[in-house]
């Protein structure tokens, strides 16, 4: 029989004022189960109730005592059954005492392992701990508690406790739920394991922790300063991402009754000769190659073993800086936790000291990590202290991995001061805004933030575990639609919705709704003009036009004849897609050709040389310089030929130039050809 990895003893208060929080108790105790069926098929599981109005248990035939107590299922290796017992819970009619449930567990889980299985066995305990607790036979509560609790520990048990407290009801007594929580607190200290207290449904589903990650070192040595200067520390991997299960190939060759099949499915590749594909390649005749332009260029083994670079297993450090020189969104991958060696007393109190002083000067330190001999890669990462407010817990640090060069990305965004005074917000949507961010804070003043990290479970995730489970029993179930809880994580909250509709509205009435106008036929930059019926204007009025953005304003998809100049930056400043800036350029163009060719007696060269300002200034904050420059070289050209020599002249005039190197590096125009432009394109009169 394969080893037990845990043994996990769930014990739940379905007394009748927990009745309003079962149904989610149920689904995230099924899905535990669920869970471990995946990633722990081994592992065991039993039930325990408490508040039923039956009592079932050995303790109660054998000493007398621990009424409405029943042991639903006792410890066995987990299946279906469990699954679907955790999906129908008993309602209790009477008040659960939690310390008769934890005796009958610990009871239980004796007679079961006796002293085996020492550190793998762990009690769950989920209660609202409202309810009053017995009077105990001999001395105090606290006495009887302290001594379950170190029978707990003698038998290599950890105790955990969620309390779901939520909305109390009017009937919940303060004395009684203080009462309980210092007894939940000795079991909680005496067994060094966790207390949860939860005040929404959501939580329970992260609070219960659903596999136990071995703790393996990722490195163990010295953190040296110097040669001769180094602390014992041990690095372990704080954090890392939840990935699905991993997916095999089945096969249904074997019969589906026969037990002892695997399934499995076995890949073997051949290589064979491009010149004979009859001809098999054996491994030592076949040699990677790696693209190098059109050509593939071939590396033997010991040539790619000699250009590897192989540094040295170690941590060192490089220096100290200021906490604000390292930004937060510069952190990369994983967080990993820095420990001081267990035991090594000199060890813990040169890393308190080293934090502790790190702490007070707002200092990190900047290390370089090999952790293992022969890594391909060097880390180079930033220590940040983090102090311990517990005695049994030492100080110890975090390290975040830092980008090199090449990992860091830059993208370009305009400044705000170059948008136009009407795009700007005043005083009355600043307010606006400010107040709808505080209505809908999720971490309100003298609250519990709701979803908290630490509680909230992955809903793709969950939704998958609830999907197998199902389709183990029916392979042909139709996907589920999203659970209601689940629904509470990936959408907004209603509730909150509604008692805030006043803000929203307020927020909504801010702002001024502005449709996209009619456009009429235009010529296309370099093309021949084209001539649109009412039929093909109204087509191009597009669904999004008339939709707003939350109510409150309205994504610019063309260039329209009201407004081009404001249409141009609203649409250059789109950041949803790269094909905008281009998009925006274009037409662009195209609505000065427009407006120049249709002016008569120059009406339209104000409204001309207001998009070219425009586009000058895009252009610039793009680094799109030669496109602008191009452009208005064509355009004076066009204007000769068509004699529209006025043109030249009135933008001569305006003292608008062409985009030379100092308003742009990427320019190939100097300041005095940017001047002079305009004066070289007068025509010479005869």
């Amino acid at each position: 029989m394969p080893p037990i990895k845990e043994a996990l003893l769930l014990l739940l208060d379905v007394g009748p004022s927990m009745h309003s929080v079962l149904p989610e108790i149920e689904k995230a105790c099924s899905l535990l189960v669920q869970k471990k069926l995946i990633y722990s098929k081994n592992d065991e599981v039993g039930i325990v109730l408490f508040g039923t109005e039956d009592t079932d248990n050995e303790l109660t035939t054998e000493v007398g005592g621990y009424q409405h107590v029943v042991v639903l299922k006792n410890s066995k290796v987990v299946d279906g059954d469990i699954v679907e017992a955790l999906q129908h819970l008993p309602r209790g009619t009477t008040d659960g005492d939690f310390v008769d449930a934890v005796i009958v567990g610990m009871d239980l889980l004796i007679k079961k392992f006796g002293q085996t299985n020492k550190g793998k066995k762990r009690i769950c305990l989920i209660t609202n701990a409202q309810c009053p607790i017995k009077e105990s036979y001999e001395g105090t509560k606290e006495e009887q508690v302290t001594t379950i609790a170190k029978q707990l520990t003698a038998h290599g048990m950890k105790m955990e406790s969620i309390i779901f407290r939520g909305k109390l009801c009017q009937d919940a007594n303060k004395g009684i739920m203080d009462e309980n929580d210092r007894l939940l607190n000795i079991f909680s200290k005496e067994t060094s394991t966790r207390l949860l207290y939860l005040e929404n449904p959501i939580s329970l589903f992260g609070a219960l922790r659903t596999r136990n990650i071995t703790l393996v070192t990722v490195f163990r040595g010295d953190l040296e300063f110097s040669p001769k200067l180094g602390i014992k520390v041990m690095v372990y991997k704080k954090t890392a991402e939840e990935k699905f299960p991993t997916l095999k190939k089945y096969s249904d060759k074997a019969p589906p009754n026969d037990k002892f099949a695997t399934r499995e499915v076995k890949i073997d590749y051949e290589y064979k000769s491009s010149e004979d594909p009859d001809k098999f390649v054996p491994p030592d005749q076949r040699i990677r190659g790696y693209p190098y332009g059109p050509q593939i260029v071939p590396l033997s083994t010991s040539e790619w073993d000699a250009v590897k670079f192989l540094p040295e297993k170690g941590v060192k450090l490089l220096g100290f800086t200021d906490s604000s020189n390292v930004f937060r969104h510069h952190y990369m991958k994983d967080v990993y936790v820095f420990l001081p060696q267990p035991g090594n007393t000199r060890s813990i109190l040169a890393v308190s000291a080293l934090a502790r002083a790190m702490k007070e000067m707002d200092k990190v330190a900047i290390l370089r990590c090999v952790w293992k001999q022969g890594q391909a890669n060097v880390v180079i990462g930033v220590l940040t202290p983090n102090l311990s407010d517990k005695e049994n817990i030492p100080d110890s640090f975090y390290l975040n991995v830092l980008p090199f060069a090449e990992d860091v990305r830059e993208f370009q965004f305009p400044s705000f001061s170059n948008f136009p005074a009407s795009w700007l917000p005043n005083g009355q949507q600043l307010e606006a805004a400010a107040n709808l961010v505080k209505a809908l804070d999720l971490a309100p003043d003298g609250q519990e933030e709701v979803l908290l990290p630490d509680f909230t479970a992955n809903p793709v995730l969950e939704r998958f575990y609830r999907f197998l489970e199902q389709k183990s029993k029916d392979p042909d179930v139709a996907v589920p639609p999203l659970d209601d809880i689940l629904k509470k994580i990936t959408e907004p909250d209603a509730d909150l919705l509604l008692q805030n509709k006043s803000v929203i509205d307020s927020f909504c009435r801010s702002f001024e709704l502005k449709g996209n106008p009619l456009k009429k036929s235009r010529r296309l930059f370099g093309g021949k003009r084209s001539f649109s019926n009412d039929e093909e204007v109204k087509e191009n009025i597009t669904a999004e036009s008339a939709n707003l953005i939350e109510n409150a304003s309205v994504k610019v998809e063309k260039i329209g004849d009201l407004t081009p100049a404001q249409d141009f930056e609203a649409l250059i400043s789109r950041r949803d897609s790269p094909d905008w800036v281009v998009k925006a350029i274009n037409e662009m163009k195209n609505k000065i050709f427009d407006l120049v060719e249709d002016s008569h007696e120059g009406d339209n060269y104000p409204k001309a040389l207001e998009c070219l300002v425009v586009l000058r200034k895009g252009c610039i904050l793009e680094q799109e310089p030669k496109q602008f420059n191009d452009f208005l070289k064509h355009l004076c050209n066009f204007c000769q030929e068509k004699s529209l020599h006025s043109f030249c002249q009135y933008l001569a005039s305006k003292d608008l130039t062409l985009i030379s190197k100092t308003e742009a590096v990427d320019s190939d125009v100097t300041d005095e050809d940017a001047k002079s432009f305009l004066v070289k394109s007068e025509p010479k009169v005869e």
